[in-house]
């Protein structure tokens, strides 16, 4: 196919692992049972990602609880009452608070990947947190001998590590999961708190050459969880000339379930830079109506109407699952969904005639 096409991240986990997970907290399973549910899902994961013809998959995120605090699981110097974000629906997903220095990791994503590479016969892309993300774990009261400066220093070595990880175990693209940047428009509409995002996300892109950044990306969406979104009321003409600031040089934009598609792809039109490819979402995540083959044609079809081909991708909109407890969207739905994608692409390259 010459007209790229990848998923952004996660799968809904099995109901099998879900029952393993609640037996394993509860002390009713081990951690060896847990591991081996976990392994299963994964392989499944696999193979049914390949079965739908994505010349490109990831590991689904079977493994991540969250895939904005995955590297947190274990640490002792963090307190589960950080910030609490919003959706629409109501509900609030809340970010932890670190209580003490130094800040570190506990995981890193090249491990997910490693796992799933084992498996598969195609290229992998990996998912990693942002450091904006992350930076909102400090809190505004400070940190007891550990100052800011201090705390932004290590995430972003950390961030970097994370990624360049991800590069050094063979990923085919790395993916820097940035939701919070529409969220930041709303919470600031002078933006000057999506400007200081962007700048400590290029202090983490900084520290890869051109063409490591060639194999990096960015993920932006208003959120999606429990099939609600925190932030898609903000106006993404707010959010988009600041996100092409960021030095990367893949974008993916949620597009599908953008309530005027035609006028964001004339903004991306206007401020896309030489180099930087964009990855348009063609499947809708959080409406569990399955989008036909010729439905994601005729949206790549409008995209190629702004954006030069030699520029241009196809993705999903959001992973389908971001926080393990999201259950909103079946495994056959968003497999089947995923297959819609690649037809679409398919069908929308062969009009193209490319």
């Amino acid at each position: 196919m010459t007209l790229p096409t990848e998923p952004i991240g996660s799968i809904p986990r099995p109901p099998e692992l879900l029952a393993m997970l609640n037996r394993y907290r509860s002390g009713q399973a081990t951690l060896d049972q847990l591991n081996k549910a976990y392994d299963d899902a994964l392989q499944d994961t696999v193979k049914r990602f390949e079965e739908t013809g994505s010349p490109v998959i990831s590991d689904g995120e079977q493994r991540k609880s969250s895939f904005a605090t995955y590297p947190l699981e274990g640490l002792d110097n963090i307190a589960e009452d950080g910030i609490s974000i919003p959706f629409e629906d109501g509900h609030c997903r809340q970010l932890p608070r670190l209580t003490s220095g130094p800040f570190r990791y506990q995981n890193y994503a090249a491990n997910y990947l490693q796992s799933a590479l084992q498996y598969a016969n195609v290229p992998v892309k990996q998912a990693v947190i942002s450091a904006s993300a992350l930076s909102l774990l400090y809190p505004e009261q400070g940190v007891p001998r550990y100052s800011r400066e201090k705390f932004i220093n290590d995430l972003v070595h950390l961030v970097g590590g994370d990624i360049r990880r991800c590069l050094d175990a063979g990923a085919h693209k790395v993916q820097v999961d940035f939701t919070e940047g529409r969220l930041a428009v709303k919470l600031d509409p002078s933006k000057a708190l999506l400007r200081q995002f962007v700048e400590l996300n290029n202090q983490v892109l900084n520290l890869f050459n051109p063409e490591q950044r060639k194999k990096i990306g960015v993920h932006t969406c208003p959120g999606g969880d429990h099939d609600s979104t925190h932030s898609a009321d903000v106006d993404y003409a707010e959010l988009l000339p600041d996100l092409f600031q960021l030095n990367a040089g893949n974008f993916y934009v949620q597009m599908a379930s953008e309530k005027d598609p035609r006028r964001v792809l004339k903004v991306i039109q206007q401020y896309l830079k030489p180099g930087q490819r964009i990855f348009v979402g063609v499947i809708n995540v959080i409406d569990n109506e399955v989008e036909t083959p010729q439905l994601v044609c005729d949206r790549v079809l409008m995209a190629a109407e702004y954006i030069p081909l030699n520029q241009l991708g196809t993705t999903d909109d959001c992973g389908f699952s971001p926080f393990e407890d999201d259950t909103s969207t079946g495994r056959e739905i968003a497999f089947a969904k995923i297959k819609a994608r690649v037809l679409g692409t398919q069908m929308a390259a062969e009009r193209l005639g490319i």
